[in-house]
């Protein structure tokens, strides 16, 4: 996995422009704020969060969701936090192992928060965090001095928990592998909100990885539907409504394994699929489109013709 996390940090930073670093406070409901960063790659100057952050204020403390993908980076989110409310941050839950989910859990925990995760998004985080340290170094340089991947002491086994935290309730659910393996999403149920991680993208198109799971993504994304959420802080983009998420994400997420999926079924080569499909009208208003597009389609099909394997060859 080493070798495509840096190809793809180097990739999208290199096309990152130059502009004064800001993240941006939204209420969603009260007393739960989304910390929304830019849409574009990372870079130097925004610190690697690029991505939407959330936090929830309790009596007594916050709790922070995702911690950013530096020290540097967690330092920002904190500050954003104090600009809001003086209480600290006492807890940090993880939703996923993508670097500006999580490797600012050092920060945070030398400061005395209880770093909470599921397991399934641990065993990734264990995998890749040295080598999201070796991909970022390029990209943020003194940014990320100081940053140590750190875990949650004790991993939720479950794959789904409730627990109360600062009188708040939250539940920490896993719906299957989606963006990385083990990305886990929160439900505040009483809110009705929740936190997405990068199950959900709006503003800007998703991205697919070599090791991202398209079809299980598509049917985690259902069953987001199924919690009925009235309010979604999302991995990417601004707080929004589910038809807002499903629009973005959902509909991206059916067309792309349903089309890419026929084309595997017929035995269409890779090439002629792609081409075919590069040009998709209905998800064009997509920030990173012509970036990511293309690749999105070429790694699902890869994912779904390895799914197919083996299968018996098409009659001569």
């Amino acid at each position: 996995m080493h070798r495509f996390i840096v190809f793809f940090i180097l990739l999208l930073a290199a096309g990152a422009p130059a502009r004064a670093f800001e993240l941006q406070s939204q209420q969603v409901v009260p007393g739960v704020y989304a910390l929304v960063g830019p849409k574009e790659a990372r870079s130097y100057d925004n610190y690697g969060l690029n991505a939407t952050f959330g936090f929830a204020i309790t009596p007594t403390g916050v709790v922070l969701i995702d911690s950013g993908s530096s020290l540097a980076g967690a330092k920002i989110i904190a500050a954003a936090i104090r600009k809001i409310t003086p209480q600290p941050v006492r807890w940090v839950i993880n939703t996923g192992s993508q670097d500006h989910r999580w490797l600012g859990n050092g920060y945070f925990a030398g400061k005395g928060a209880e770093i909470i995760a599921l397991k399934r998004t641990v065993d990734t985080q264990r995998e890749v965090g040295e080598q999201w340290l070796a991909a970022l170094k390029p990209v943020l340089k003194e940014h990320l001095d100081g940053t140590v991947p750190l875990h949650a002491a004790h991993p939720i086994a479950a794959d789904r928990r409730a627990f109360e935290l600062g009188g708040r309730h939250f539940e920490l659910i896993w719906l299957g592998d989606a963006h990385f393996a083990g990305d886990a999403v929160v439900w505040m149920p009483r809110e009705k909100l929740l936190f997405s991680g990068d199950l959900i993208f709006v503003e800007r198109i998703l991205g697919v990885l070599p090791w991202s799971h398209a079809a299980s993504w598509r049917k985690a994304f259902h069953a987001m539907e199924g919690l009925r959420p009235e309010h979604i802080v999302p991995g990417h983009g601004h707080s929004c409504d589910l038809a807002t998420a499903r629009r973005d994400t959902g509909d991206y997420l059916d067309w792309l394994v349903t089309e890419v999926g026929q084309a595997v079924a017929d035995w269409e080569p890779i090439e002629t699929a792609v081409d075919r499909l590069a040009d998709a009208p209905k998800f064009k208003h997509l920030e990173l489109y012509d970036m990511l597009h293309r690749s999105n389609l070429n790694r699902t099909y890869v994912e779904l013709e390895q799914r197919e394997l083996p299968r018996a060859a098409p009659a001569k």
